[in-house]
């Protein structure tokens, strides 16, 4: 069974930085693409930035583009969200989530099949 547990999360004043990480086990985690999504109240869950397992491809929505970078360290398996120039735009629960499938790149979040409980992030004006 794979487990995903983020931490990380907090509250940060706009501008501000914060830093995500996921820890994976039950499974090889260096042959999965893994994602990160959010979902603020009131709304449906949304994609924001995905790492291929090859290390070679990164996607990111276009809301965080050149604010987010995702990262991963297969040795520890970890992933990572690193989230600067924050927004209040930017609250909301987090949640990592693994590729249900190995070996291929995918950001639709129908096809993760294995999430984190999530951590709260909170951006103050």
């Amino acid at each position: 069974q794979v487990q995903l547990v983020e931490s990380g999360g907090g509250l940060v004043q706009a501008g501000g930085s914060l830093r995500l990480s996921c820890a994976a086990s039950g499974r090889t985690f260096s042959t999965y693409t893994m994602g990160w999504f959010r979902q603020a109240p009131g709304k449906e869950r949304e994609f924001v930035a995905a790492h291929s397992w090859s290390g070679l491809t990164t996607y990111y929505a276009d809301s965080v583009k050149g604010r987010f970078t995702i990262s991963r360290d297969n040795a520890k398996n970890t992933v990572y969200l690193q989230m600067n120039s924050l927004k209040p735009e930017d609250t909301a629960v987090y949640y990592c989530a693994a590729d249900r499938l190995p070996l291929r790149f995918v950001v639709t979040a129908g096809e993760y099949d294995y999430w984190g409980q999530g951590t709260q992030v909170t951006v103050s004006s």
